[in-house]
């Protein structure tokens, strides 16, 4: 069974920062791409950022692209995503999650994902 919780969320103000933890189970981590998006009431689910099995590559979402990092650890089955410079947009439910896909920025194309973390940014 494959588990993916992650963790870190929270209520911020503007300007703050954040970072966002992924703790992977049941996989080898280094095996998957792994991506955040996040999901705001109203809104489709948005693809935020990915990282390569091997940190090679990682991919940004334009609206975030220069504010977050992402990174991983795969000795912890760790994925981390550092959010700097928060702005109220950045509000929403934000999900780890893991692809076979070598590389995807797609929703539908992961297969296992975490329950999410609430992080709202205040103004």
């Amino acid at each position: 069974q494959v588990q993916l919780v992650e963790s870190g969320g929270g209520l911020v103000q503007a300007g703050d920062s954040l970072r966002l933890s992924c703790d992977a189970s049941g996989l080898t981590l280094s095996m998957y791409y792994m991506g955040w998006f996040r999901q705001d009431p109203g809104k489709e689910r948005e693809f935020v950022a990915g990282i390569s099995r091997t940190s090679s590559s990682t991919q940004y979402a334009a609206s975030v692209k220069g504010r977050i990092t992402i990174s991983r650890n795969n000795f912890k089955n760790t994925v981390y995503l550092q959010m700097n410079s928060l702005k109220p947009e950045d509000t929403a439910v934000y999900y780890c999650a893991a692809t076979s896909y070598i590389y995807s920025t797609t929703y539908i194309e992961y297969e296992y994902w975490g329950q999410g973390t609430q992080v709202t940014v205040s103004s």
